[in-house]
């Protein structure tokens, strides 16, 4: 069996990258992106001024003049004025250009102004460039300032904005497919029998793909039927580049899926990880590259493998820069059977010191689902070792990727 790096690496290894898409900048947050963005032009693109007030020459006021006769007024968005000669000033507003053969501003609360004169008052001590925000101070034109691989976020787009652009190169997005295997499935809403059981792996699987911005997946159930599985896969395998099952991969009599997807041409990665909950995982690459994700059943071992080997595909796939490895501390002792990797949720809690700290929150089963709320994510327990005790750092998958 593979340990859960080996499947990752695995996984990365076997997915094409997604297409390109021109993303236009309202639609942009989330999306990763492919291209360099950069800077139009310097910022701020000329000597700006950070403070209503007067506009002067510093070097009049070093001579001790303290009075300067009005000679404008310069408001943001409005062509530079000038200084006429070295004892007048302009009246400056906050983001505009600083007027030609100015280099300090004096602000408005240490003036009084009368008939057209601007006074500075008594024991104010200026300095040469002060309330200025220098030409190209905070980069100059040509800079880098979104990489390939970012995912855009709400800042990210002013940034975008500002660069002049009203579209950006974006990974696309793929085709994807939801299929809740089992013949004991029902969807909510129905009367249900009680040998039947609420589908609740496909409405899961679709909001963690969604929140991490896959949109276009639907999702189907299906019983536990060869024909039937057959017939639906392959009507998936033809519309969507991505498919991710959960259910019917074990070793019960039931557990169709790996022989129904041999059956239609899809070439097998591996079946089978190191790993507790989700040891069962399928993962295969279809005739046409498809990545087909066959997830164990029970709720827990679903939603633990589509974070750890789905949403890190896609990721790749997309070209997404690697999201920074997290550690957090045990707030108690753990022991468990170090025969798999253990993958135990936690709640997460920060303290004074800044600590990430992790309290273990256990499933009863890896069908025990309903344990997983409020939980935070889940450590990595390493299987050559049986014991963690309180304090221990250990590596922290948070449900949603930073």
């Amino acid at each position: 069996m593979l340990t859960p790096a080996a499947a990752l690496d695995a996984v990365r290894g076997a997915m094409r990258p997604f297409d390109t898409d021109i993303v236009p900048l309202e639609r942009a947050t989330g999306r990763v992106l492919r291209q360099a963005v950069r800077a139009e032009r310097d910022q701020p693109p000329f000597d700006r001024v950070t403070m209503d007030g007067i506009a002067i020459a510093y070097d009049t006021f070093a001579r001790g003049e303290r009075r300067f006769t009005i000679a404008a007024r310069q408001h943001a968005g409005e062509p530079p004025r000038a200084l006429g000669d070295p004892g007048q000033c302009v009246e400056v507003m906050t983001g505009a250009v600083l007027p030609a053969q100015a280099d300090c501003v004096v602000p408005v609360e240490r003036i009084a102004v009368a008939d057209g004169v601007a006074a500075i008052e008594s024991g104010y001590a200026a300095e040469r460039g002060q309330y200025i925000h220098p030409q190209g101070s905070d980069h100059r034109a040509g800079t880098e300032l979104l990489a390939p691989g970012a995912v855009v976020a709400p800042a990210d787009v002013a940034i975008i904005a500002s660069c002049g652009l009203t579209a950006v190169e974006a990974a696309g997005l793929p085709v994807m497919r939801v299929i809740s295997t089992g013949s004991e499935l029902v969807p909510a809403g129905p009367p249900i029998e009680a040998h039947q059981v609420r589908s609740s792996n496909g409405p899961a699987l679709l909001a963690m793909l969604r929140q991490h911005g896959f949109d276009d997946c639907a999702h189907e159930e299906l019983a536990d039927e060869p024909a039937l599985l057959r017939d639906r896969l392959a009507r998936h395998l033809d519309e969507a580049s991505v498919l991710v099952l959960s259910g019917g991969v074990s070793m019960g009599k039931a557990d169709f899926v790996p022989e129904v997807l041999n059956a239609l041409g899809v070439e097998r990665v591996f079946h089978k990880i190191a790993q507790r909950p989700g040891k069962p995982m399928w993962f295969g690459i279809g005739p046409r590259g498809q990545a087909v994700f066959a997830l164990p059943g029970n709720p827990v071992s679903t939603l633990v493998c589509c974070r750890h080997y789905v949403l890190p595909a896609l990721l790749h796939a997309s070209g997404r820069s690697a999201p920074p490895r997290e550690w957090a501390l045990l707030t108690e002792d753990v022991t468990f059977k170090a025969d798999l990797t253990a993958f135990l949720p936690v709640r997460l809690a920060c303290r004074e010191d800044a600590t990430l700290c992790a309290t273990p929150a256990p499933t009863n089963t890896s069908g025990d689902f309903a344990s997983l709320g409020g939980t935070h994510g889940y450590v990595e327990l390493a299987q050559d070792r049986s014991h963690f005790p309180q304090g221990t750092a250990v590596p922290l998958h948070r449900w949603r990727l930073l």
